[in-house]
């Protein structure tokens, strides 16, 4: 018999069900040389201690952020995010470019940096790391929110395009390729960074990102979202179509980031009231629900 599933209205039932989710985490994921680990199996056994990837370094302070701000009696909670964004600043860090290694081998409390791409999409999830980790209590965090999104805004914004680039070498030389992905998180870190400060250029770079991308691009994909594009925002429809192991560049629409972009204009439209938010998520929520 398939067991029932929560009750998803229920906050309780959220809740339980994230917290049951957390127990996975820790303490198993703790590593006491840095940051935390990976690469699990079902039954929790480690077979990766170390590759560190920056995108999963960073969504571990947003975990243990957002886990300190819904549990609030569980101390571990918010000193697990401390010791996660303490991790990305002194690991994944370049202080001579202000850069972050997109992929380290971390051993014996040391790291070799084995991936020093500059990656637009990894620097939002810095910022929304960062955001999260400053919305948790740990004030420090403030000064690499503010570092972060200068360097977004120095190396990648393109204010005649009114997007961000999306990768360059480890000495910032752009590459031609640009996506909506890498703008898609950008979005939702600078919500967080507007959350966590109250800074309004943090919400308006939001809003601009969000009509460029649901407004502006989905027009010339049939109000549906294309992911790839070429340096001028054209539309790159061969972009990895022969190419099934991209998993952060997959051909094809990708109807997961419809969700994520309803979800996003819905908390830009708290924030910001503006009339087209409204209609875009329920286009775009109701093409996910159609086509996936």
């Amino acid at each position: 018999m398939t067991p029932a599933l929560p009750d998803f209205h229920s906050r309780r039932a959220l809740l339980e069900h994230v917290r049951h989710t957390l127990s996975f985490y820790d303490p198993r994921a703790f590593d006491p040389s840095g940051g935390f680990l990976h690469f699990f199996k079902d039954d929790g056994t480690v077979y990766d201690r170390r590759t560190r990837h920056l995108v999963s370094s960073t969504r571990f302070v947003f975990l243990w952020g957002m886990a300190a701000r819904h549990f609030p009696h569980e101390p571990q909670f918010p000193a697990h995010a401390r010791h996660a964004i303490e991790f990305v600043r002194a690991a994944h860090c370049n202080p001579s470019t202000g850069g972050y290694a997109w992929q380290l081998d971390w051993h014996d409390g040391r790291a070799t940096v084995t991936d020093d791409t500059n990656h637009c999409y990894g620097l939002a999830f810095v910022l929304l790391a960062f955001a999260h980790a400053l919305a948790a209590g740990v004030a420090e965090a403030r000064i690499g929110l503010d570092e972060t999104f200068e360097l977004m805004e120095r190396r990648f914004w393109q204010p005649e395009h009114r997007l961000y680039a999306d990768e360059a070498t480890s000495d910032w030389q752009l590459s031609p390729y640009r996506g909506q992905n890498a703008n898609m998180h950008a979005t939702e870190a600078c919500l967080a960074a507007f959350e966590a400060t109250g800074e309004r250029r943090f919400l308006d770079r939001a809003a601009v990102i969000a009509e460029s991308i649901a407004v502006r691009q989905s027009a010339l994909a049939g109000g549906l979202i294309w992911e790839h594009y070429h340096a001028d925002w054209t539309i790159d429809w061969e972009y990895n179509r022969h190419d099934r192991t991209n998993i952060f560049r997959p051909w094809g629409y990708q109807p997961g980031h419809f969700t994520e972009w309803a979800r996003l204009l819905l908390t830009l439209e708290r924030h910001l009231p503006l009339p087209w938010l409204l209609p875009r998520a329920e286009a775009l929520f109701g093409q996910a629900v159609r086509h996936a």
